[in-house]
This record gives C-alpha cells, sequence and structure tokens, in this order.
C-alpha cells in the first residue's frame, strides 16, 4: 500500500478489518496541524494513540494525558495511550505531529483508558551482524495489557537485514504458533531511502510480495512467512508491527521457515552491530 493510496479525511493511512479483507488488526496514521483536534470513536476496538513526531494530548473517558512524544522514530522510543473500545477521545496538539493508531477488534472488554510510561518501554536488541536490529516493545504480552492488540516497533541500521529468518504465525498451534494478522508501516531516514520487504506463503495457501517500500508505504501480512525485512545501506529502516487475531489468550508465538532457521544459531559467533541502539536508556 503506497503513501497516499489508503487515505480518508484526517487520515493518512486508514488500514481497517473490512479493508484488509480480515478480522481484527487495523491502523490508522494521523498528522494534525499545530492548534488542532481530532475526534476519535474507537467503537468495537481498543486503540493506541503513539506518537511518530510530535507530542499531543489525549482526553478519554473524562482523564487528560499529556503525551510527550518525540521528535522521530529514530530519536528515542515515545509514551503513549491505550484506549478501550467503546469510547470517544479527543487527539490534540498544540505544536502538531504524526500519530499511529494501532487498533484490534475485541469482544471483551472491561480494561481502563491509561497512560504508558516511555520509561516502561523495554528496548530489545535481537540477531548479531548484519541481523542485528532493535525492538520497541509497546503493547506486548508481559509488557503493557490489552485485549487482543499486539504494537512494537523495529529499526534496523542501514544494510541489515530483520523479521529474518522469515517467519510466519498464521495458525493456532498451542505453545508452538499463534494466528496473528499483521500490518508493518514504515519510515526510512534520507529523502530518498528505500527498503525492501518479503512475504510469501505455501503451495495451499499462496502469496508472493517483494516490495520496495518508502516512508509512508504499508504491508500487509494475512498469512504466509514474512522477512526479511531489508534496509538498504545508507538508510535505516523503521517499521511498526500491529498485530491482532482470534485467541482469547493474547500470544505471540512465531514458527521460523526451516530453510532458514539455522541462521540464529550463526549469531552466537558475531558481535551486535556498534550502531544500536539508536537510543539508550531502556536497552536491555
Amino acid at each position: 500500500m503506497p503513501k497516499g493510496t489508503s487515505g480518508d479525511g484526517s487520515y493518512d493511512l486508514v488500514v481497517t478489518p473490512e479493508s484488509a479483507g480480515w478480522g481484527y488488526s487495523g491502523l490508522r496514521i494521523l498528522t494534525l496541524e499545530p492548534g488542532t483536534t481530532h475526534s476519535l470513536s474507537t467503537g468495537d476496538s481498543e486503540f493506541l494513540v503513539l506518537p511518530l513526531t510530535g507530542g499531543c494530548t489525549v482526553t478519554v473517558d473524562g482523564r487528560s494525558f499529556l503525551l510527550d512524544g518525540r521528535t522521530g522514530v529514530f530519536d528515542s522510543v515515545t509514551d503513549f495511550a491505550y484506549l478501550p473500545h467503546d469510547s470517544r477521545a479527543l487527539i490534540s496538539s498544540t505544536s502538531g505531529g504524526t500519530f499511529a493508531l494501532p487498533c484490534a477488534r475485541t469482544g471483551r472488554g472491561g480494561l481502563p483508558a491509561r497512560y504508558g510510561r516511555r520509561e516502561d518501554v523495554q528496548v530489545e536488541l535481537r540477531g548479531a551482524g548484519a541481523c542485528s536490529r532493535q525492538v520497541n516493545n509497546y503493547c506486548l504480552p508481559g509488557q503493557f495489557e490489552a485485549e487482543q492488540l499486539l504494537v512494537c516497533e523495529v529499526l534496523t541500521p542501514g544494510g541489515n537485514w530483520s523479521s529474518y529468518p522469515p517467519h510466519k504465525h498464521d495458525e493456532a498451534r498451542p505453545g508452538v504458533e499463534s494466528a496473528l494478522e499483521e500490518i508493518y508501516y514504515f519510515e526510512v531516514s534520507g529523502e530518498s531511502g528505500f527498503g525492501y520487504q518479503r512475504v510469501y506463503g505455501t503451495p495451499e495457501r499462496p502469496i508472493d510480495v517483494l516490495a520496495e517500500v518508502r516512508s509512508g508505504d504499508t504491508v500487509l501480512i494475512p498469512h504466509g512467512w514474512h522477512g526479511p525485512s531489508i534496509a538498504a545501506p545508507g538508510y535505516d529502516l523503521y517499521y511498526l508491527n500491529v498485530m491482532a487475531g482470534p485467541g482469547q489468550d493474547r500470544a505471540w508465538l512465531i514458527c521460523d521457515d526451516p530453510a532458514h532457521g539455522w541462521v540464529r544459531a550463526t549469531w552466537a559467533t558475531q558481535d551486535i552491530d556498534d550502531r544500536l541502539p539508536f537510543e539508550g536508556p531502556n536497552a536491555q
């Protein structure tokens, strides 16, 4: 989904379960001019308000959360807000900014609106060598409670591969794999920056994508092996992962492509790329 092809009104991007042809995952990208306000009705979905650039105030259920935000996705993690389903929120920004609104349709409920501190966001360094990348864990099991929604960011230094080995999570196999629909939203450093995203399926469920991606592009992954996400040399790659599915235990269990899973064993003899982390206070 190239940038500019799937906006609607105030949104630069709108992905709903209906538009994606699946059941749970969604994402909107909202840009606010300085001093403007946007009204959001969550309906049957839970949402995060996750600043990409700039900060904002989120008012929901009689409470207000001031999000300091950040200057850019490569500069730091950010604070964020959680919005439950069947709520109405106002998002206002004094200085303007761009905000990701990942969401998941949920049939459950009971969680309150709340604030996510940037200090509590776990920054994880994964892989090694040319597979080194940084993962910012915002809304994952054991990190932040939600009904169905899972959200993280991956930052890959130029020339490196991430989402590698290729993996999938499209079958419900207890303790092995969970069924999750996934959205990748990309930003790339540099005016001419680009990267690539690979998605491929099985003979029983074919899918075949090798897409050049630039800032503002989006790739939908309904099923199949996905990876690598390739950062071109000289251009750092960012993507926001949004996942949700029918499982009641909100698990993120993946299965590597057996043809390439051996690559993980090679990391033990390699160092993590010294360009990581992009920012350090929460790194583990």
